[in-house]
């Protein structure tokens, strides 16, 4: 067999519950909404000797710090208030990853379960209990995000369902066994929970502007972590129109409300690129096998050289399936979203019988 990094192996639920629970917040100029945020937290089940909210006050020019100061010794949890003072514009990733930073500085070198979220959110009383269930069987979770006052907000509401049909449509066509049976879309930090071990071997979340979460998630699955999408760890985040991260939700409601019609990409481009992961997957453990790679390799435009090099560096088949398989050869052009609906009904018709 080929000489590979060591597997990843599946932790016991006995574990996850037993791990301490960080909850991690950046927080810029947030001082009308942490109260809530403050109150929502002290409703969490749970034991408290086991939950810290990390806060990190990110360039604040509000009265946050002082806020904080006055209701933590009221808090039914331990309260840790980090600061970065740099200056500079707005930065989900850098201040994310702070937040972050000041739960791993208090933990050493031991396990935990870091959650994060925003401080316009709220999260659901269960959330730590949901996560941690979850948590037993993968190395990351995200969680869905409900939107306060999303009847107002119809066609954001049309997009996310139709982008959770697709995410089940993944699931169908290369399923694993750590995805949850109801799963969704949603790759936000607003709902997220990481092990400590894992985020720290990643790095963390990168110095993005924007997609910071969904990228720490990618990265994730390339590195051979098991990513779980699991509708039961549940938020409801606010549907504000002065977002403070550049390319966030709040960017995406003002352009619908703009008038912008919503595009997205072919989704058959998609299923070709999950049936090919899927196969690639199925390869992993006998590609020391000349004709099977020569196959995989036909099917995705690749030599067998090729694909042997990238799997001798993949720890496991999450990771060779992430890494193997380039982007769909056709069906690169965009369409809206009526027409992408259509077509994803076919396909759920034709391929897999999923109801819509």
């Amino acid at each position: 067999m080929l000489g590979r990094a060591g597997r990843r192996k599946a932790r016991s639920s006995k574990l996850s519950d037993a791990l301490p629970a960080l909850i991690c917040i950046p927080a810029r100029n947030e001082e009308a909404v942490l109260p809530d945020l403050l109150t929502g937290l002290a409703g969490l089940a749970g034991d408290w000797g086991r939950v810290t909210v990390c806060v990190l006050l990110d360039n604040c020019a509000d009265r946050s710090a002082a806020l904080l100061e006055q209701r933590a010794p009221h808090l039914p949890y331990r309260l840790i208030v980090g600061t970065r003072d740099q200056g500079g514009p707005p930065n989900a990733g850098v201040a994310r990853h702070a937040a972050m930073t000041t739960a791993l500085d208090l933990l050493g070198g031991n396990e935990a379960l870091l959650f994060t979220t925003d401080a316009d959110t709220i999260p659901a009383p269960d959330w730590i209990v949901a996560g941690r269930r979850a948590a037993a069987v993968a190395d990351a979770v995200a969680g869905r995000i409900l939107r306060q006052g999303a009847r107002g907000d119809a066609l954001q509401s049309r997009i996310e369902h139709y982008y959770d049909r697709l995410h089940r449509y993944r699931r169908a066509l290369d399923p694993v066994a750590w995805e949850a049976r109801d799963t969704h879309h949603f790759s936000g930090g607003a709902n997220m929970a990481i092990r400590a071990s894992t985020y720290r071997e990643m790095g963390g979340f990168k110095p993005l502007a924007s997609g910071e979460d969904a990228t720490l998630l990618d990265d994730a699955a390339r590195d051979g972590f098991r990513v779980r999408r699991d509708a039961a760890m549940r938020v409801t985040t606010s549907s504000r129109r002065d977002g403070r991260a550049t390319g966030g939700l709040a960017d995406d409601l003002r352009a619908l409300e703009a008038g912008v019609p919503p595009r997205t990409a072919d989704p058959r481009a998609a299923a070709w690129q999950w049936s090919a992961q899927a196969a690639a997957r199925r390869s992993f453990a006998v590609i020391d096998g000349v004709d099977e790679r020569f196959a995989l390799g036909e099917r995705l435009g690749l030599t067998a050289d090729h694909i042997l090099g990238v799997a001798r560096d993949c720890p496991n088949a999450e990771a060779f399936a992430m890494r193997i398989v380039p982007g769909s050869p056709s069906y690169d052009a965009s369409m809206t979203l009526a027409e992408a609906e259509e077509m994803l009904a076919m396909m759920e018709l034709r391929t897999c019988g999923i109801a819509a």
